[in-house]
């Protein structure tokens, strides 16, 4: 293995990386220590990528009793893999890790030892493009696996052997997938065949570093190149085994349609991709360990997409249909429907028809036209006070109320509702 010491002019690399100054104050101050100080990761891979990125970590030969010292405040982030938070200058935290070795793996957690230098520390990746090093101080890479080449060449390949890197932990096999549909790599054929033959092992994964990983797909501007993957390489239906196999074409209409919401609106995308599970969403995103509100705000979504849209020109429909979606849930359907349609290529008649009826619910919330319980001029209060005892009967009542007032808003008075539970009694 090529020493840490011996730094190699590498063709085509930049000069130097824009690294934040809080990180290479850090740096000094180790390295003044005499630990010698990497930057690695993911930050450094993106830089060379021109993808600049805030959250750089550094790979040092100081034990974290040793970072703690040095540096206050610190935070025991990880202190079991030898983590430590350390807050730079420029008040963000950063994690700083001593080198590490691992000597024994279960495909889900890795038990490791520290070590003396980045040689050891850049072996235990799971890509050669994560495994570049950068020294921000001396302006060094440091790049033992010719990460830098698989880049330039838009190529994914293991660090070492691939069935024992990703043997060492099955997460790499959805990493990989993700970052290959990330960057547009293509898998070297050694990595691809093993990622294939590692995917039946997947359910050795807990559910919550699953879910993390999907959330990471689902946070990428193009989501849709990973999703494919998933389905390829056979891990879809092997995590998330409550999709139903549906042909490539809708697949395809589907992850297109993804792509079409916005990415910070996991959400949305969740509704969208878990669409199809249909009545099996909640056991779904239970089993992963979703908390409550996002299960159900997601079936919720799933089950309002389900509803037909009122017909152009029907305001009443949009009364009725605001009052099962609710309007603080509406445009988030609307906007499911319009990437529906964009996905699967509707005609522009077809969407010309869907901004219209999506205007036409739009104008119902705009004007404030009652269409739930809350919305109504009287309340169970009220119906106790003109000498009704509170039960069952009161939610009905309502209702009817509610009904009505869906059907003409002018009747949404007190004593107008007052006079209809009257006639109704």
């Amino acid at each position: 293995m090529v020493a840490a010491s011996s730094v190699v002019e590498l063709k085509d690399l930049p000069k130097k990386l824009e690294v934040p100054e809080a990180v290479s104050d850090i740096a000094r101050r180790l390295e003044e220590h005499g630990f010698a100080t990497w930057t690695v990761g993911g930050a450094v891979r993106d830089a060379l990528l021109r993808e600049y990125r805030s959250d750089w970590d550094l790979a040092t030969a100081a034990p974290p009793d040793t970072v703690r010292k040095l540096f206050r405040p610190s935070y025991p982030i990880g202190l079991q893999f030898g983590t430590v938070g350390v807050r730079g200058s420029d008040g963000r935290v950063y994690e700083v890790t001593t080198f590490r070795r691992d000597i024994e793996t279960d495909g889900r957690h890795a038990v490791v030892e520290y070590a003396d230098n980045i040689d050891d520390d850049l072996a235990r990746r799971d890509f050669t493009v994560n495994a570049i090093a950068y020294q921000p101080l001396r302006h060094e890479f440091f790049d033992p696996f010719s990460g830098w080449d698989d880049l330039q060449k838009k190529v994914l390949r293991c660090v070492g052997e691939p069935s024992r890197r990703f043997a060492e932990d099955y997460l790499r096999v959805l990493r990989g997938l993700r970052f290959a549909g990330r960057f547009g790599f293509e898998i070297e054929r050694g990595t691809w065949e093993a990622l294939n033959e590692a995917v039946p092992l997947l359910p050795r994964l807990s559910v919550e570093r699953v879910r993390e990983e999907l959330l990471k797909v689902l946070a990428l501007p193009i989501a849709s190149a990973s999703l494919a993957l998933y389905r390829e390489s056979g891990a879809l239906a092997v995590v998330f085994p409550e999709l139903p196999s549906i042909p490539a074409d809708a697949w395809s209409q589907l992850v297109e349609t993804v792509d079409l919401l916005p990415p910070h609106r996991s959400d949305l995308r969740l509704a969208e991709l878990f669409s199809s599970a249909g009545a099996g969403i909640e056991d779904m995103m239970s089993r992963l360990r979703f908390s409550n509100a996002e299960i159900r705000d997601t079936v919720a979504l799933s089950r309002a997409l389900g509803l037909s849209l009122p017909e152009v020109g029907d305001v009443v429909a949009g009364r009725r249909w605001l009052r099962v979606v609710q309007p603080e849930r509406a445009r988030d359907v609307l906007r499911l429907h319009a990437a529906r349609a964009s996905g699967h290529g509707a005609s522009r008649s077809d969407r010309n028809r869907l901004a219209a009826q999506a205007r036409l619910v739009l104008n119902v919330i705009r004007r404030g036209d009652p269409v739930t319980i809350g919305e109504l001029a009287i309340d169970g209060n009220d119906l106790k006070e003109i000498g009704l005892r509170p039960g069952p009967e009161f939610a009905r009542i309502l209702d009817e109320c509610l009904d009505a007032v869906i059907e003409d808003p002018l009747l949404n008075q007190r004593e107008v509702l007052f006079d209809l539970v009257g006639k109704g009694r």
